[in-house]
């Protein structure tokens, strides 16, 4: 992960018990709004790590509420046990701004780690079903100007699609910054930081005329990724009373790792 000297090297900044979003979390919808993959991340990385023997768990569902746009100002994150258990607990998080009004929240299964012998009939096929690496997808064109998580804070290559291209999209996701300071992502927190892309890899609308915002967020994992890049193979369903679905299937370079869904308000600009 690598950013240029002259811009922010991370995500946020850790401001006491605030984070300060730097410009690569900015969204394609307003310039003063951060896209929600960087706020999902941040919610990830903690709902991973809260609590004792957090370290013996895996992260299997993360479930987000968008309780409005996150704005490119300082914001807390808090995480809490709230079902502890030897094989299952339950954590409930939340992203709030400097006064303490609740923008997201994210309720995470966390299942035991554990060795199970597998037969061969339930594994996931390994490899993906297409032939695109991310050594032989496509960069392409940003939609935005300037920092913006799309770009800088994320290096997109498109195996099918682009963001201008309306139907079902496929790409590969790496982040290009830390998530805080100098602070890693866990694999839990890619996926979620990828996930969100879902509805814009495969709009049927246009950016310029159209609103498709996601409301919620539903990560699905049936095993920790494994490496820095994350493919979403994303479709959109719109219906014309204004309700969209997104919903995407996401692989690393060895398979499956799960699936996502996004619900959508979609509206005319």
């Amino acid at each position: 992960m690598t950013a240029s000297p002259s811009t922010p090297a991370s995500l946020y900044v850790r401001d006491g018990d605030l984070l300060v979003p730097t410009g690569h979390t900015r969204g394609p919808w307003h310039p003063d709004q951060q896209h929600g993959g960087a706020p999902a991340a941040l919610l990830a990385q903690a709902a991973a790590t809260t609590g004792d023997g957090a370290g013996d768990m895996v992260v299997a569902r993360l479930t987000y509420e968008f309780l409005g746009p996150v704005p490119i100002a300082p914001v807390r994150v808090t995480a809490e046990v709230v079902k502890p258990g030897r094989r299952f607990q339950l954590v409930a998080g939340e992203l709030s701004d400097e006064d303490g009004r609740v923008l997201l929240r994210v309720r995470a299964v966390r299942l035991r780690r554990g060795t199970v012998a597998v037969p061969d009939v339930a594994l996931a096929e390994p490899g993906n079903p297409w032939s695109s690496m991310p050594e032989t997808a496509e960069s392409l064109p940003s939609i935005v100007e300037g920092e913006w998580y799309g770009q800088t804070g994320n290096e997109v290559r498109f195996a099918e699609g682009s963001y201008a291209a309306p139907g079902p999209g496929r790409a590969w996701f790496r982040l290009r910054v830390p998530l805080v300071g100098d602070e890693a992502p866990l694999p839990v927190t890619r996926a979620a930081s990828a996930a969100d892309f879902g509805n814009g890899i495969s709009n049927v609308l246009g950016f310029d005329t159209h609103l498709f915002v996601n409301t919620d967020l539903t990560v699905h994992l049936l095993r920790e990724p494994v490496g820095e890049w994350i493919m979403l193979d994303s479709r959109t369903e719109i219906d014309a009373t204004g309700v969209g679905l997104a919903s995407s299937r996401l692989y690393d370079e060895r398979g499956p790792v799960g699936i996502s869904a996004q619900t959508l308000f979609v509206a005319e600009r």
